[in-house]
């Protein structure tokens, strides 16, 4: 169910959700609505597994669209090259320490832009959540499912 929350993300994010609402909009959905007209020729719809399999792609296409326009509308796009300062806030790129000295960096996104492998984690993640409010210098414990983790926050950067 939506709700009136805005959904904080970085321009890249937000240009990332308008090109996905554009690409259902004026190609799957025409694509499908095809698929479904040419399914329809065939004759009988009850037992018609091309059909059946259209209609539910359909709805699908539908629960997405509406999924992006709802969080785009309740978007706030921040910029971080606006931002400066020595606290972590969203879109900030933080440089830590973990417990084994061994140095770690991650931007904190909004949830629909995490990637780990990228080191961007969401600001509502465990560590994200540890991280947010905190300045150069502080010690972070965060509580994750794999055990409590330690870090240092070195440095906060606004790329």
């Amino acid at each position: 169910m939506a709700t009136l929350e805005k959904v904080p993300m970085l321009p890249t994010g937000h240009q990332s959700l308008l090109v996905q609402l554009k690409q259902l909009k004026e190609v799957e959905r025409p694509a499908v609505v095809q698929a479904i007209e040419e399914a329809r020729a065939h004759g009988d719809l009850s037992e018609n597994a091309e059909y059946h399999a259209a209609k539910e792609r359909q709805g699908q296409i539908e629960a997405q669209v509406i999924e992006l326009e709802d969080m785009l509308a309740r978007a706030i796009v921040i910029d971080p090259k606006t931002l400066s300062g020595d606290k972590v806030v969203f879109g900030a790129t933080v440089h830590l320490q973990d417990e084994d000295d061994k140095p770690v960096t991650y931007q904190i996104v909004g949830q629909h832009e995490a990637d780990v492998k990228s080191s961007r984690i969401s600001f509502s993640s465990p560590l994200g959540k540890a991280l947010i409010g905190r300045l150069v210098g502080d010690e972070v414990e965060v509580h994750t499912p794999s055990g409590d983790k330690y870090y240092q926050i070195d440095r906060v950067e606004f790329i």
